[in-house]
């Protein structure tokens, strides 16, 4: 399934929050709670993950996979069901930064935090994801089981604090989990 096209304007310094300009039929998934503001024509409903799929026992499947997570068992679809534009706007529960990733642009999939996962563009499929380390999990505080996200178009995550982009080339980098908020395939 590809992906519905998304405008987007980050908004905000220090506490960013991201508004999503919907064309009509547009829709976009977002983590349960994370919605601050939707203008006229905008409906939403929680359902059963992203959208995906549409067997009953893959739902299940990944429900039981937000489950592990942590996170809520139902995605909230936000969809433009009027003429005009409409927008709808997003952030986390705590202040930091909003980051944009095409996916396309990154392979198609992104691995981040439970907790970074903030919205995407309908079509993009969310699961788990675990840490190839088991120490990782022990030793780092934060845990093994991490977010997958996989399509074609825009999805964002959220940062506590100041972002830092790092691309790696045959190098290691050695950090503290809890200021991992994101990586591409090919990075353990």
């Amino acid at each position: 399934m590809s992906s519905h096209e998304l405008e987007y304007e980050i908004l905000g310094g220090s506490a960013q929050s991201v508004e999503i300009i919907l064309d009509p039929g547009e829709t976009v998934i977002a983590e349960a709670g994370a919605m601050n503001y939707m203008t006229e024509g905008v409906r939403f409903e929680a359902r059963m993950g992203d959208g995906s799929s549409n067997g009953m026992l893959s739902k299940l499947w990944g429900m039981g996979k937000r489950m592990l997570t942590g996170e809520s068992l139902f995605l909230t679809h936000f969809s433009n069901q009027g003429k005009g534009k409409a927008r709808v706007a997003f952030a986390a529960p705590y202040p930091g930064t909003v980051v944009p990733v095409d996916l396309a642009a990154v392979g198609g999939r992104l691995i981040c935090q439970k907790d970074s996962f903030l919205c995407a563009a309908y079509g993009t499929r969310v699961g788990i994801s675990f840490s190839k380390r088991l120490g990782a999990g022990f030793f780092g505080g934060e845990g093994f089981i991490l977010q997958h996200l996989e399509g074609d178009g825009l999805a964002f995550v959220h940062a506590g604090g100041t972002v830092i982009r790092k691309e790696l080339s045959a190098e290691t980098l050695r950090l503290d989990t809890g200021c991992l908020v994101a990586f591409t395939s090919g990075i353990d």
